[in-house]
């Protein structure tokens, strides 16, 4: 059924507050998600091509997007965008049910980052949350048919499917078409678009914050510093290569089958050492096939010399894609895995041969693309066979006899004046005479020279002799131009009929670059494939990005987490290397979800959907906003959206503020998280924090490992260990190695141990931790066996392996127990006097406590039971009827 159109939605055609439109503003200049004040434009949109705006997630080139965006009503919204490239011919629709604070809308903006947005005029009097919400974003500047008619024939009713019943996204395209058809002059010619339709949860969003804090796509430092994952990465070969590598960073994917695909191209090109130097040196050959391609379905409405000129240059380009097609048919020869040998099928022959024979019949066989303008103009000149056109011919002699009588003045002016002299191109001032300065050192230069600047060591000029000329060849030039219009404009009607062959020639060809990009990765690197599980595991992995800037020898670290270890609360001295250590797992995750190896010896991660980074110490001054406030903003915006798919990496929460209030705040959002079953990492020096949680489930505890030899000599490991960190005054050990001067830090040091002395002093563990820890501790067993259950261990190795989880297991529940009953002798004996009252800490924390404890439904009987494991491993018992009590709610 035809969707029809509410009277509530209109699109304007002229009217500027009909097409409110925006580009993005620089975001970049804080560390926070604080949003820019937006400036009010009511100038009405140009129609000639729109400034480019710089996206705010660093853009790879200059490209002109234009985007509509409309909502439904109602408390749950759902948001239809369409995004059109006027310079890869790409159309993007997308329909997502979003949240209250438009967060995936804003993250598909900034992913594309338009040039230009369309939004419907009835949300813009009054205004509506979306249009507001876009606003705070970005900065202000000045349907079903559409799919019929401009689709790829072959994939018209494929996309009808995809977007039935996505009213909003369908809606949208045609506000877009029609915008760029009277606001821009430029139409398509039917069936010539490439139209997909993305769905919002085909790939892991990772908020702009997180892009950035992560130095996904940009240096932190430097703009233009290639320190960054995709600089990293970007060992592409071609413009589409590496437009594809920038998007899947910012959108990695969620589908393990195509990751397993990508996975297993990468092998076969590490492991084929011919087939991968014949791929990367057919890849070398490739012009931008995208804009090739583009400005070959673009009709411009009003036509002229430039637009016609353009159009000669765009099908030499084209005729020098089609052979470089070839030469990837080659490479791939003997292709195993599905997506090589799906490349090497759609590079076929066959597919380009009607393409080829086309091109052959109008365009000169010797006739290549050249970079020169010079060079590009003689091209272009005798781009069509002689014979096509008999006044064609005739005008090709007249360019050639004017340009012939250029070259002729230019070598009488050099024997008249006795000067040495060059004939120079330049597009704006046709042709010139250079004269190097070291000529004219002992004598003026003669007056027939005209329009005199010094450039360096060299002098350019004109005569009016040669200025005639220039018009002359210009004329000519033009001639030939409108004389191989025709034949230009009737072949490239004939290759629009297969511009879907072409583009998915394009498309298979960016892919093939972007894995041979990772694939030189791996032979350059000590890089491994990573599987898909259900367990993140990495061993011995490494920081991207900081491992190619170091000198030295980079010390990896491992990582392991399941639901059992969830939330882990990571603490070091300063310097020790936290920071690197978490974001080294986010960086990890990104790369395999995009298909690349990753830097370990072994890595095992789960699909992730959802990605967060609270990462940074700095204000934002612009906005008024302080760091803590700054922070606040950012856990806010991850806790109303994170969920058991995502993973969330937290660097310093609460150092913002008082210390007291910041511990408590960090526990409160550590539980928090703990209760989102979410994979998280959190960096801190509060190791409080880590002794209150280090018995709740789900939580455990690392640390950073520093070696002290002496009292002022400190050595950072940059080692992952278990454990909250040791030693408690490393600030204070960090301040001699500095060093302070000796009476401060002695002074420091008899204040810090005497209030450690206190805190001990007035320590006491409660019934409620001890429940907790019987309580992880079971829960740990019922994960190991699980595991055991759903692994590859048999016969005499796993019955070993079950031995040992069964000794561990009773030590532990053996060593609770005990603590146990030293508490029960605590509780039976008077408080010691001279203690005094408990302090404010200890007090919160076994409240803390108490309080967690008294809702929660008990996890063990009262007096657990003994059963036998299993007979074949041995007749010693373990606690179990109390595994079997536990839910999968409650893990």
């Amino acid at each position: 059924m035809a969707a029809r159109r509410p009277p509530s939605t209109s699109y304007g055609t002229s009217n500027s507050t009909a097409y409110p439109s925006y580009s993005y503003g620089g975001y970049y200049n804080t560390t926070t998600t604080s949003r820019p004040k937006s400036r009010r434009s009511t100038a009405r949109p140009g129609t000639a091509r729109p400034r480019t705006g710089a996206s705010t997630i660093a853009r790879v080139e200059a490209q002109t997007v234009v985007c509509a965006v409309t909502e439904s009503r109602g408390i749950s919204p759902t948001v239809g965008l369409a995004f059109v490239n006027l310079d890869t011919s790409e159309v993007c629709l997308c329909q997502i049910c979003d949240s209250q604070t438009y967060v995936r809308t804003i993250h598909k903006l900034r992913v594309y980052g338009p040039t230009e947005i369309l939004i419907v005029a009835t949300a813009s009097q009054p205004k509506s949350k979306l249009f507001a919400i876009i606003e705070e974003n970005l900065e202000v500047i000045e349907s079903y048919d559409y799919i019929h008619s401009l689709a790829f024939a072959e994939d018209v009713e494929a996309i009808k499917i995809a977007v039935q019943g996505n009213y909003y996204a369908v809606c949208c395209i045609a506000a877009v078409l029609k915008y760029i058809e009277l606001g821009m002059s430029k139409t398509f010619p039917f069936h010539s678009l490439r139209i997909k339709y993305e769905p919002s949860e085909g790939s892991m969003m990772i908020d702009i914050s997180t892009i950035y804090s992560l130095e996904l796509v940009q240096n932190l430092q430097d703009a233009k510093s290639k320190n960054c994952l995709f600089g990293l990465l970007n060992e592409t070969l071609t413009p589409m290569g590496s437009r594809l590598l920038r998007s899947n960073i910012l959108q990695p994917l969620t589908e393990p089958d195509t990751l397993n695909t990508r996975y297993d191209s990468i092998d076969e090109l590490t492991h084929k050492e011919e087939m991968f130097f014949a791929v990367r040196a057919a890849l070398k050959n490739f012009l931008d096939a995208d804009k090739i391609l583009t400005s070959l379905i673009v009709i411009p409405t009003k036509p002229t010399i430039q637009t016609t000129e353009q159009a000669i240059n765009q099908v030499i380009m084209l005729k020098q894609f089609v052979i470089s097609v070839n030469p990837i048919y080659e490479a791939l020869t003997g292709a195993k895995c599905t997506m090589l040998h799906n490349i090497r099928e759609l590079c076929a022959p066959e597919n380009i041969a009607p393409i080829q024979e086309a091109i052959d019949t109008v365009i000169n066989e010797d006739t290549a693309y050249a970079r020169q303008p010079l060079e590009l103009r003689n091209q272009r000149t005798y781009a069509i066979k002689s014979g096509v056109n008999g006044l064609l011919d005739v005008a090709r002699t007249t360019y050639k006899e004017a340009t012939e009588d250029a070259y002729q003045h230019s070598t009488e002016l050099s024997e008249e004046y006795r000067i040495r002299l060059d004939l120079k191109f330049d597009p704006a001032r046709q042709f010139y005479i250079q004269i190097p300065a070291q000529e004219l050192e002992e004598r003026p230069l003669p007056p027939v020279f005209t329009n005199v600047f010094r450039k360096k060591n060299m002098i350019q000029c004109q005569t009016l002799e040669l200025m005639k000329r220039n018009q002359k060849i210009t004329l000519s030039h033009q001639e030939v131009v409108l004389m191989s219009d025709e034949a230009v404009q009737q072949l490239i009607e004939e290759v629009r009929g297969y511009m879907s062959v072409l583009f998915k020639i394009c498309e298979s060809v960016a892919m093939l670059d972007m894995l041979a990009a990772f694939a030189t990765l791996v032979t350059t690197n000590d890089y491994v494939r990573p599987s898909i599980t259900d367990t993140l595991a990495i061993k011995s992995g490494r920081h991207p990005i900081r491992e190619k800037i170091m000198k030295t020898q980079y010390v990896p670290n491992d990582v392991y987490a399941t639901q059992q270890s969830r939330l882990q609360i990571v603490t070091g001295c300063n310097m020790s290397g936290k920071s690197t250590y978490i974001r080294t797992v986010a960086l990890l995750t990104i790369m395999a979800q995009i298909g690349s190896y990753v830097p370990a010896s072994y890595a095992s991660f789960p699909i992730l959907h959802q990605l967060f980074a609270r990462i940074g110490m700095d204000d934002n001054i612009e906005t008024n906003v302080s760091t803590f406030a700054a922070e606040m903003r950012e856990i806010a915006f991850i806790l109303r959206n994170i969920d058991r798919r995502s993973m969330v990496i937290v660097d310093e929460l609460g150092r913002g503020t008082s210390t007291r209030d910041g511990l408590a705040i960090a526990i409160a959002i550590a539980e928090a998280l703990v209760s989102s079953k979410a994979l998280v990492w959190f960096a801190t020096h509060f190791v409080d924090l880590a002794r209150i949680l280090s018995e709740r489930n789900g939580v455990i505890s690392m640390h950073m490992a520093v070696e002290l030899k002496s009292s002022d000599s400190m050595t950072m490991l940059y080692k992952i260990a278990k454990g909250a960190v040791k030693e408690t005054h490393y600030g204070l050990a960090l301040a001699k190695v500095v060093p302070l001067p000796p009476g401060v830090i002695e002074h420091a040091t008899y204040v810090a141990k005497k209030l450690e002395r206190q805190t001990q002093k007035r320590k006491k563990t409660s019934a409620a931790v001890i429940s907790e820890r019987r309580r992880k501790l079971l829960l740990n067993l019922k994960e190991h066996l699980v595991q055991a259950r759903n692994g590859t261990m048999e016969g005499e190795v796993l019955a070993a392996w079950l031995k040992e989880l069964q000794k561990e297991f009773v030590r532990r529940m053996t060593a609770i127990d005990a603590d146990a009953a030293s508490v029960e002798e605590d509780d039976s004996e008077p408080e010691d006097e001279e203690v005094g009252e408990p302090s404010e800490q200890s007090v919160s924390e076994k409240q803390f406590f108490d309080e967690e404890m008294e809702d929660r439904p008990s996890t063990h009987a009262s007096q657990p039971s003994v059963i036998t494991v299993d007979s074949a491993v041995s007749s010693s018992t373990v606690y179990s009827s109390t595994v079997r009590a536990v839910s999968d709610n409650e893990a």
